[in-house]
């Protein structure tokens, strides 16, 4: 086993090259962002790991023309503002790239400490730093403050050692999501090709007759979505009681839509008391639920029985219409729904849009020939999903322990050599 190492304390700014942050390009010159190629980051696209590329680039004149600069590849950055959600955000950069003055950047000395090492130092003690910010409902960090922070520093043969094994498990992380993301562009690549462009098995030999939505195949029919699925809609047990809260019950709502296609896990469960003084229900696995506020048009299925609350519809096929089906359908109508969404405060969808949205029914069969095709895709995905989910709470117990010396890294070594090898297989 790998000797004791000696962990001493040492302040960020003391275990960097440079500690700073970014800067924002005048949003009113157009020519520092209209055809940039230069990455831009956003505290909100702080992933906690690996950042790839980003929603906005400025160009080589908005970088020179503003307090921006450029980062190169293994700068760790972290959220300095926001709520609860987005404050100690952390992410790390995979190519050159820019960011916002909300963002602190840290490019480690490479003498001292390895930049996934500071990386994992900081998501360990993130919960400290947060108690050093400042604010009221919306708490900030100042770069001071993370410059002076301390995190334990073991020689670069350890840090080595720890980064090996923690990142196997996010490397493995990151390649089952490139898998589900390819899984579930599988799906709605199948279910556009036969409902939307028309080309099913077959479909040689069908002949298109006119509708009120366009040519169709002869045989399907236009109909409102309400008759092709119920829309059942949820409540939420009193806040002020406990005795509603903290049970066995996933309880889903807004908050809880996953950008994947499954939800695992929701941020509050209720009791069997809770659901029994509310308006929602228990419903199967494989119930579709689309969120009607906040995250309006969000789809999902949940992995398991779960209640729902009055910002969400659950939808249950009906005539022949299976549940993988429907959600594919829902998934590809969600642009739709939101563009029907009204509301004064916020966009909302009402039973009323899905009863005046005007949908395609194609016939039993294909519904069914459908099901049987995506259902293979839809068990895998909820396999990656779940090993995911597993290899993320693995990874967090070892994390703090790793990071602080209090286990040797020859303990979780051999396991992380199986993941390097499980990446291997899927590369």
């Amino acid at each position: 086993m790998r000797r004791a190492d000696s962990w001493t304390p040492l302040a960020i700014q003391d275990a960097c090259i440079r500690v700073t942050s970014g800067g924002t390009p005048l949003r009113s010159n157009r020519s520092f962002y209209d055809g940039g190629t230069i990455p831009w980051v956003k505290t909100g696209e702080l992933n906690d790991w690996y950042i790839e590329d980003t929603e906005e680039h400025i160009t080589e004149e908005g970088l020179a023309h503003s307090s921006a600069k450029l980062f190169e590849p293994e700068t760790v950055l972290m959220a300095m503002y926001g709520d609860g959600r987005t404050i100690t955000s952390l992410g790390i950069l995979r190519r050159p790239a820019t960011s916002n003055q909300a963002c602190c950047a840290m490019i480690a000395d490479p003498k001292i400490c390895h930049p996934l090492f500071l990386f994992y130092s900081l998501k360990a003690y993130r919960h400290v730093l947060l108690k050093l910010a400042y604010g009221g409902s919306q708490r900030n960090l100042n770069a001071k403050t993370i410059k002076e922070f301390a995190i334990p520093i073991p020689s670069l043969v350890t840090q080595e050692c720890v980064v090996r094994v923690l990142s196997a498990y996010d490397h493995l992380i990151e390649n089952n999501t490139r898998r589900i993301k390819i899984l579930e562009e599988m799906a709605h690549m199948l279910y556009r090709e036969w409902f939307v462009h028309f080309r099913f098995p077959g479909h040689e030999k069908v002949r298109m007759v006119q509708s009120e939505l366009g040519p169709i195949p002869e045989g399907w029919t236009v109909t409102s979505f309400d008759s092709l699925s119920e829309v059942l809609s949820g409540g939420t047990p009193k806040t002020s009681e406990p005795a509603y809260w903290d049970g066995s019950i996933p309880f889903f709502g807004p908050t809880d839509a996953p950008d994947a296609f499954f939800v695992l896990s929701t941020t509050r469960r209720v009791t069997e008391l809770g659901l029994s003084k509310c308006n929602s229900k228990l419903y199967p696995a494989e119930t579709v639920f689309i969120t009607a506020r906040g995250t309006v048009g969000k789809v999902a299925l949940p992995a398991c029985e779960m209640a729902m609350n009055q910002s969400c519809y659950a939808l249950k096929g009906k005539q022949g219409v299976n549940q993988l089906a429907l959600f594919l359908m829902t998934k590809h109508l969600a642009e739709q729904l939101k563009k029907k969404a009204t509301g004064a405060v916020f966009d909302t969808i009402t039973v009323d849009t899905f009863q005046k949205l005007r949908v395609v029914r194609s016939v039993d069969e294909l519904l069914a020939r459908l099901e049987s095709e995506v259902r293979p895709i839809f068990a895998l995905l909820l396999n990656l999903l779940r090993r995911n989910a597993n290899l993320r709470t693995t990874r967090d117990l070892l994390l703090p322990k790793l990071i602080s010396g209090e286990i040797p890294v020859d303990a979780a070594e051999e396991t992380a050599t199986e993941l390097q090898e499980e990446i291997a297989l899927h590369a």
